[in-house]
């Protein structure tokens, strides 16, 4: 690996393009770089789980109305969407649209935390649209994916966005096109415009994930992705892109995150050096935000712990500064504390999270987020007795370089209205990579079938299993194969129509 040092630069010195991090990164993607072994059965693995939350959530609001956008640019040769037959195809940039909402919706699939955010599975749906509309193999869908995956982790590696409440995707927008160029062996020029104009277009603030969180939360990889596809497309016929886009004068460094006098440091892997950054990576247990499946473990064995829920006078939770901050009660969000708040928002607020949790002794995807639930007059009770903390040590272990000394854990401590106090901390989430039961293929299939059951047929769920398994395997054309069709009379349609 090579830490680049990335900093803004006057016009008038006209940084060349090959010390620039655009070209850096389009580098890596047309690069020959053998392919690591525990990578490529780990994008398989990433593909169940992407096909696991995107069918949970098919018939969802958000989910419908991007489907029935899609559904009206049908294309001949295109790409499939989860749900519908696979012999009806549509343009890949809306394939892509409606099944990265699907995938995003219930913030269930992985995730890499660093000094920003990321859903790097936010880059499977766009690769795959396109590798399916291109007729491209299973070898090169893989080798677009790895590739995307170290794009993402490196820059969520180097550069912090949300600082300058900067949505993630503007890290996405970049890694897709990188990854979509390297599945169709494009040249380093074309990636470098590619990935310039895809970051240019995805930067948007960070209001879709504060206050009253809307479906934008779902829609917004989604449209990071349909904007690189159409990025890589402009690209290939030759047109410009923005430039330097991250070192320029007026580029996004300078005028959107630190400033011209602002350094970064992005790591990124040695021409022809294997590409190993998914491995970095971890898929959720549960589905709520990445903090807080430590804190739905460590809620889980409480549970155990306390005879009488009743008794509890307040829940202190010492944790990093991430954590508190962005879904603790340190983001002074009174939606946080609603019972009326939505899904989204709820999803974001790990007071709610871990009151159901320790009331529950689990976690369900749809059960834990009714209406109902969040009404429960107990629940309540534990909710608004919660605090979080910012731990330096928590804090400090959140940013720890080393993959398997990063942390994002937390120490709960509950005091009873007698006066004793029961704590219990976690460092890394059971189902962490480095966790106490890391998730393998056997969990991935378990996470599938326990999200899909009673919505794809036995059939298809084993068809769809077998395939994927054999990604390797399947020759151009066959990765229409991916897709998974339910009966078509459970999918939902909208009865509100738009412009398409």
């Amino acid at each position: 690996m090579i830490n680049y040092k990335i900093k803004v630069y006057p016009s008038k010195l006209k940084l060349n393009k090959k010390k620039q991090l655009a070209w850096k990164i389009a580098e890596i993607a047309s690069d020959n770089a053998k392919l690591n072994k525990d990578a490529i059965n780990m994008v398989i693995n990433r593909i169940i789980d992407n096909a696991s939350v995107a069918v949970a959530s098919l018939n969802r609001s958000s989910v419908v109305s991007a489907r029935e956008m899609a559904k009206a640019h049908t294309r001949k040769n295109g790409a499939t969407i989860f749900g519908i037959n696979s012999k009806i195809k549509f343009d890949c940039e809306w394939a892509a649209w409606a099944n990265g909402t699907a995938v995003r919706e219930l913030d269930f699939h992985d995730t890499f935390l660093a000094a920003d955010y990321s859903h790097p599975g936010d880059n499977i749906p766009p690769l795959l649209s396109v590798a399916q509309q291109l007729n491209k193999s299973g070898m090169d869908l893989i080798k677009g994916i790895i590739t995307a995956y170290e794009v993402q982790v490196n820059l969520v590696k180097g550069i912090c966005l949300h600082k300058h409440k900067i949505d993630h995707i503007a890290h996405l927008g970049p890694s897709v096109a990188a990854g979509i160029g390297s599945m169709l062996k494009l040249k380093t020029e074309t990636i470098y415009q590619a990935v310039q104009q895809a970051l240019h277009v995805t930067i948007s603030t960070r209001q879709s994930r504060k206050g009253e969180i809307s479906s934008w939360k779902a829609y917004a990889p989604a449209h990071a992705g349909k904007l690189a596809i159409e990025a890589v497309d402009r690209a290939m016929r030759g047109e410009g892109a923005p430039s330097p886009i991250y070192e320029g004068e007026d580029s996004v460094i300078s005028r959107v995150l630190d400033g011209k006098k602002a350094k970064y440091f992005v790591p990124l892997p040695k021409k022809n050096e294997e590409k190993k950054a998914i491995l970095e990576t971890y898929t959720k247990e549960y589905s709520a935000e990445y903090q807080a499946q430590a804190l739905i473990d460590i809620a889980k064995k409480l549970n155990k712990k306390i005879k009488n829920l009743r008794d509890i006078k307040k829940i202190d939770i010492y944790t990093s500064h991430h954590t508190h901050f962005v879904i603790g009660t340190g983001a002074n969000d009174p939606q946080k504390m609603d019972p009326k708040a939505s899904r989204e928002t709820l999803d974001h607020s790990i007071m709610y999270i871990f009151a159901v949790a320790l009331e529950d002794g689990n976690w369900h995807h749809i059960k834990s987020y009714t209406k109902a639930r969040a009404s429960k007059k107990s629940t309540i009770k534990i909710w608004h007795s919660i605090k979080t903390h910012e731990d330096k040590k928590w804090t400090k272990k959140y940013h720890d370089p080393n993959p398997k000394n990063k942390s994002f854990g937390a120490n709960v401590i509950i005091t009873l209205k007698n006066g004793k106090k029961i704590s219990e901390k976690l460092d890394k989430a059971d189902a962490h990579p480095f966790g106490s039961r890391p998730f393998e293929r056997k969990d991935y299939i378990k996470k599938f079938n326990t999200l899909t059951e009673k919505i794809i047929s036995k059939k298809e769920s084993l068809r769809f299993l077998n395939k994927v398994q054999k990604l390797k395997k399947l020759k151009k054309g066959e990765l229409n194969k991916l897709n998974i069709e339910v009966n078509k009379r459970y999918l939902k349609s909208s009865l509100k129509k738009g412009i398409f």
